[in-house]
């Protein structure tokens, strides 16, 4: 492009009808002219070109994405995937605001994302690295979306549950538990007093667990649970599967009476979700899976903020995601960047209830809390309620136990003296095994190819 052509992708955001663009944001790399970059990735995410030979036309007035920010940010002699410049030359990066008229566009998800994530952005030529870290939508582009139709409030009037968090469980085993023992170890969490128990991720429609039949198991379970203990109980059925059987296995598990239902939603695609949303009549739960590949790397793919937002705006009730802990390998301030984005004004959606996750029990409980500084959040332990020592009612009962200390503002060390279930929980979960150099020796192993030994060893996790 020649200079004008450049600078007719460059505009002052104060002169442009805001209600009229989505504005995206990125981080991004070029061994060129950053101007010219970010000119090219306003051209190639929308008038690429701009008129037809021959015709004296200009479509970039009225539907050219525009540069309205750019930020200069540190240069480097390596690129984000550690290639040298073939001149020898630097790679500047840079931060880039772009207003994208939606009507390019319109209300539906697969269109959006093709614009601010597709072939334009990610294949742009001289662009080496970007990343999706923002979109910014206009009140009028969101009133088209439904989003949560329970929302965080919805989800605790359902439950009956205020001023604490709410407590998930993800029943263990994940894989292998047949219908009638799987209903009876949620039954047990739920008397101890876990709020909704809920399948794995990785488990929807297996032959060793049919759908129907667990979600008919699951779901007398869940009434007897309510009767013993007197409190509202949920099950949160995976219905992850073929985008034409959604509406099938969701019905399934209604009919059921299960309560709630549980998409992994960058498998399925939001669009599918966005359906659901609409047919749906139990509160539509959001799972991360696929989201760190598109995420990880620091100047390549899309914020997982990005993502969460997304989800929201699909419909999703609650969005499990990411938290705290080593074993997730999340930033804290990704984590709470990711609460927070649940329940951010966005246009008038209700605000999605955020449920980090990742190998909690209840002595990260007071973790949380104190890093989320509110009980508006949901926690989702797994081994933590089912691999307590004692069972499924214990792990459960061990949850409650250490929000009662919380908000007691007592150790649990301390509570624990006088709980035996958070005080097994306590032995079980939180011990330290300091130096501990134990391995676990594997024998008849496959051949793996590039490793010398006679044995492989697995550390402890």
């Amino acid at each position: 492009m020649n200079r004008s052509d450049i600078q007719a992708f460059f505009a002052d955001e104060s002169a442009l009808d805001r209600e009229a663009h989505v504005l995206l944001e990125y981080s991004f790399e070029t061994a060129g002219d950053p101007f010219e970059a970010a000119a090219h990735l306003c051209q190639e995410s929308s008038t690429a070109p701009w008129s037809r030979p021959g015709v004296d036309e200009d479509f970039r007035p009225r539907h050219a994405a525009k540069v309205v920010s750019l930020e200069a940010l540190e240069e480097s002699e390596l690129s984000a995937f550690g290639a040298q410049a073939a001149d020898g030359g630097r790679f500047r990066r840079a931060r880039v605001r772009i207003a994208h008229p939606h009507g390019n566009f319109g209300p539906r998800l697969p269109n959006l994302l093709t614009a601010a994530m597709g072939e334009g952005a990610f294949h742009c030529g001289g662009v080496t690295a970007i990343k999706l870290t923002d979109i910014v939508f206009p009140d009028s582009y969101l009133a088209s979306f439904e989003g949560p139709r329970f929302g965080a409030n919805g989800l605790r009037e359902m439950l009956g549950v205020f001023g604490r968090p709410i407590f998930f469980g993800v029943v263990k085993p994940n894989v292998g538990l047949d219908p009638k023992s799987f209903a009876a170890i949620a039954r047990e969490a739920w008397e101890g007093g876990l709020d909704a128990a809920k399948d794995d991720e990785m488990l929807s429609d297996p032959y060793y667990s049919p759908f129907a039949e667990r979600m008919r198991l699951v779901g007398e379970a869940r009434r007897a649970a309510e009767d013993a203990t007197g409190e509202r109980k949920i099950f949160v059925a995976n219905i992850t599967d073929e985008v034409d059987r959604l509406v099938e296995l969701h019905d399934v598990a209604v009919e059921n009476g299960v309560g709630a239902v549980m998409v992994n939603v960058m498998a399925v695609g939001l669009s599918g979700v966005r359906m659901l949303r609409k047919r749906s009549s139990v509160p539509v739960v959001a799972h991360f899976d696929c989201i760190a590949p598109m995420s990880r790397h620091p100047l390549y793919g899309v914020a997982t903020t990005v993502i969460t937002k997304l989800q929201r705006i699909a419909g999703c009730d609650a969005i499990i995601m990411p938290g705290f802990g080593a074993r997730m390998g999340t930033p804290e301030e990704e984590v709470l960047a990711n609460c927070a984005e649940c329940a951010k004004p966005l246009g008038g959606l209700a605000p999605a209830l955020p449920v980090p996750g990742g190998s909690d029990w209840a002595g990260t409980l007071p973790i949380m809390f104190e890093k989320l500084r509110t009980h508006d959040f949901a926690m989702v332990p797994g081994r933590g309620v089912f691999g307590h020592p004692d069972g499924p009612r214990a792990g459960a009962a061990s949850l409650r136990q250490a929000w009662e200390a919380v908000s007691r503002k007592i150790p649990l060390a301390e509570y624990a003296k006088d709980h035996p279930e958070l005080a097994a929980a306590m032995a079980a979960f939180g011990a330290k095994e300091e130096g501990d150099s134990r391995v676990l020796r594997v024998t008849g192993m496959p051949t793996i190819r590039g490793f010398t030994g006679a044995s492989l060893f697995f550390g402890r996790n």
